[in-house]
């Protein structure tokens, strides 16, 4: 058994394409999407139609769960909402916050919240850390599927619980890297503008997990996001680093 595991596209269609071309390479399976598969200041509506057309096993995302609420969201949500047709919020709206395929638990952050980081964790001083042992057990109560898949963060790691169960996180398809303000502001950066995601390879009743980085025109991907005024996403998308803090230099 192959299972490709996607997250957090970010409506970053060239991205998505360079990971489906990838795909053909790998030959999975099953591929699965982990959620955010649309927001932000780059083509979802082009996004939501391959996926929609994939129709790959996916669950929902917080940013995708904001997009077909009445209210709230993000500034994310202000540049994706208008774009969408009503076919493709009643995709979006469709999708589940969990489910479990091929023996495999899908959540899109932790399995009770599409908002809590799981793999990791941000310090009361506002930096992101692997998460111990202890913490990524206790999200993990309850599970009894071997293998748990979650998103969010966009950072790719996998966890070994005491138990043999495996956590996997498999990274960012589309978006390297954003600031955010809860629990306490923070900065997420991956360091790679590529599309990332994981390919994971059942070997009796275990998994090999293996991280890939697929380049692709990201400089393309920047140039969108400068066109909608978002230097931010401009900055991220070529460099995989987002802009420097004000009165942060070089070093």
């Amino acid at each position: 058994m192959r299972l490709a595991v996607l997250a957090d596209i970010h409506g970053n269609a060239d991205a998505l394409e360079a990971v489906r071309a990838d795909l053909a390479l790998q030959s999975p399976d099953l591929v699965v999407n982990l959620g955010d598969c649309l927001s932000g200041p780059l083509e979802v509506e082009r996004t939501a139609d391959l996926l929609m057309e994939a129709n790959w096993p996916a669950v929902r995302g917080n940013h995708d769960r904001w997009l077909v609420e009445p209210e709230g969201g993000t500034v994310w949500e202000t540049d994706a909402r208008p774009r969408l047709s009503a076919a493709q919020r009643n995709w979006l709206a469709a999708l589940p916050a969990t489910r479990v395929e091929a023996g495999a638990f899908l959540c899109h952050a932790t399995p009770g919240s599409d908002l809590i980081y799981w793999l990791h964790h941000v310090t009361p001083e506002g930096h992101v850390a692997p998460s111990p042992l202890e913490r990524i057990s206790r999200f993990a109560d309850g599970i009894t599927e071997r293998l748990i898949l979650c998103g969010h963060t966009h950072l790719a790691r996998s966890v070994r619980l005491p138990d043999g169960r495996l956590v996997v996180n498999p990274g960012s398809v589309g978006c390297p890297g954003y600031e955010d303000d809860a629990p306490v502001p923070h900065r997420v950066e991956t360091g790679t503008p590529a599309a990332c995601y994981a390919i994971l390879d059942r070997a009796g009743h275990d998994w090999r997990v293996t991280f890939r980085q697929i380049p692709y025109d990201h400089d393309r991907a920047a140039r969108l996001a400068g066109r909608y005024d978002r230097p931010d996403w401009e900055t991220v998308l070529a460099t995989g680093w987002l802009p420097p803090q004000k009165g942060q230099g070089a070093l």
